[in-house]
C-alpha cells in the first residue's frame, strides 16, 4: 500500500464530433477542473498530459501544449502515451510526483479529436508495430477484434445476443442522464438487434463510436487539499499499470499469436484480471468492498468480460450478473454509471481520466439521477494496446 492523493477538481468537455482541435477541448476541461477545485492556475506546480498522437505536433507534447494554452507559469511538465491507458498512466505519473514531494498540485489533462470511422494505424511501413501488422497482415480492424471476443464468450460461456444487447440498454439509460455524454438517448434490445451488423455477431449499437472529447483532474497532496479547505476529499489510493505475464494464452490483439505454454505454466491470472488484482492489492481492498465500477466497454461483450476480470463474479457468470440487475443502478455493484463508451465513444487519451471524473462525482454524491447511494469505493478498468494495464481505485 502507498499513500493517498486528493482529487480536488474534475472537469470535462462534452463528447461528440465537434470539428475543432483537441487543444480547445482539453483547455476547456482543464479550466473546468481548476474551477471545481477552486485552485488558481498559478498554484499548479506540474502538468501531465495524456498524448494525442494522430494529430502530430502539438499532440506529441500534450503536457506542454496545455501548459502553453493556459498560460506559461513555470510548472514542470510531462507527457504520457499508452494508447487507451494513457489517462491512467498520466494519473500515475501525477500521483508519483505528489508522493515524492516534487509537486503539491498537479493538473492532469487528456483530449482527442478523433478521425471519422474506426481507428487505424498512422501511415507508413512499421513491421515492428503489432498494431500495424494486425491491420496489414490480418485485416483485423477493431470491430473484428471485438467480434472475436464476443464469439469466444458465446462459445465458451453461452452468452447470447440478447445478453450483449442488454449491456447497451443499461448503459444507454445511464448515458441519457449524463450531460457530458455524446449519445443521450435510451435504446431497446430490439433496436440493438435491428441495427446493422458490423462484425458478426456484433451490431452497430454493440460497438462504441470514435469521439472528440476531453477530461481533466486537479490532484494534490492531502496537505495542500487541507490548506485549500478540502478536509475530506475523494482520494486516489491505487493506480495499476501492469503488463501481461508470460505466457499469454488467450489471443489479445494487436498481438497475432499466443505465447507458447509448452514449457511454462500459465500465469495465475490472465492479463485483464491481473490489472485489477494489482489495484486491489495496492489499495488494500477486494471486489466486495466496491460501490461501483467504470469499465472499458469497447463492445457490449467486453463489458461482460470485465465483470469477471474485476472479480465481481466467477468465470462465465458475467451475463448472469447482468440479467440479475446486479450491475444496474440500484444493484449491488453498478457498472458504467456514466453511460460508458456506449454513450461517450472513444476519445483515447481522455477515457481513463473521464472514468475517474465519474468515480469522483459518485463518491462526492454529486451524480444526480445517476447517483449510487452511499458510494464509498470505486474502481476503473481499461486496457491500452501493447500490454498497457489501466486501473484506478478511488475512495471517500
Amino acid at each position: 500500500m502507498t499513500g493517498d492523493v486528493a482529487v480536488l477538481g474534475v472537469g470535462m468537455h462534452p463528447w461528440g464530433k465537434w470539428g475543432r482541435g483537441f487543444v480547445e477541448y482539453g483547455t476547456a476541461a482543464a479550466r473546468a477542473a481548476l474551477a471545481d477545485a477552486r485552485v488558481d492556475w498559478r498554484d499548479i506546480t506540474s502538468v501531465v498530459g495524456a498524448d494525442t498522437v494522430r494529430g502530430g505536433y502539438p499532440g506529441y507534447v500534450a503536457g506542454a501544449t496545455f501548459a502553453k494554452a493556459l498560460g506559461w507559469q513555470g510548472a514542470r511538465v510531462a507527457s504520457v502515451y499508452a494508447a487507451c491507458a494513457s489517462g491512467a498512466q498520466a494519473i500515475g505519473t501525477a500521483r508519483a510526483q505528489l508522493l515524492a514531494g516534487l509537486a503539491d498540485a498537479v493538473l492532469v489533462v487528456g483530449a482527442d479529436a478523433a478521425p471519422k470511422g474506426f481507428f487505424r494505424p498512422a501511415g507508413g511501413d512499421r513491421p515492428d508495430d503489432p498494431d500495424w501488422l494486425r491491420f496489414r497482415v490480418l485485416g483485423a480492424t477493431n470491430p473484428a477484434y471485438f467480434a472475436l471476443y464476443a464469439r469466444r464468450r458465446m462459445a465458451v460461456h453461452g452468452d447470447t445476443l440478447e445478453d450483449f444487447a442488454q449491456v447497451k440498454v443499461k448503459n444507454a439509460a445511464l448515458g441519457a442522464l449524463n450531460p457530458h455524454a455524446r449519445y443521450r438517448k435510451t435504446v431497446t434490445a430490439d433496436e440493438v438487434a435491428a441495427s446493422a451488423v458490423v462484425a458478426d455477431p456484433l451490431r452497430l449499437l454493440d460497438i462504441c463510436a470514435t469521439s472528440d472529447g476531453a477530461a481533466a483532474l486537479v490532484l494534490s497532496t492531502l496537505e495542500f487539499a487541507r490548506r485549500h479547505g478540502a478536509a475530506a476529499p475523494v482520494r486516489i489510493r491505487a493506480v495499476s499499470t501492469v503488463t501481461p505475464t508470460y505466457p499469454n494464452t488467450v489471443l489479445d490483439l494487436p498481438d497475432i499469436a499466443t505465447d507458447s505454454a509448452a514449457a511454462v505454466d500459465p500465469a495465475e491470472r490472465p492479463f485483464r484480471a491481473s490489472v485489477a488484482y494489482a489495484a486491489y492489492e495496492e489499495a488494500g481492498i477486494g471486489p466486495d468492498d466496491l460501490s461501483l465500477a467504470e469499465v472499458y466497454d469497447l463492445s457490449t461483450a467486453l463489458e461482460l468480460q470485465w465483470y469477471e476480470d474485476l472479480g465481481l463474479c466467477g468465470a462465465g457468470e458475467g451475463a448472469k450478473l447482468l440479467r440479475d440487475g446486479t450491475t444496474a443502478l440500484g444493484g449491488r455493484i453498478p457498472v458504467n454509471t456514466s453511460g460508458g463508451l456506449a454513450s461517450f465513444g472513444e476519445a483515447v487519451p481522455a477515457q481513463a481520466i473521464a472514468q475517474v471524473c465519474e468515480l469522483t462525482r459518485q463518491l462526492r454524491g454529486e451524480a444526480g439521477a445517476r447517483q449510487v447511494e452511499g458510494a464509498r469505493v470505486g474502481i476503473t478498468a481499461n486496457q491500452g494496446l501493447f500490454g498497457h494495464g489501466s486501473s484506478v481505485v478511488a475512495v471517500r
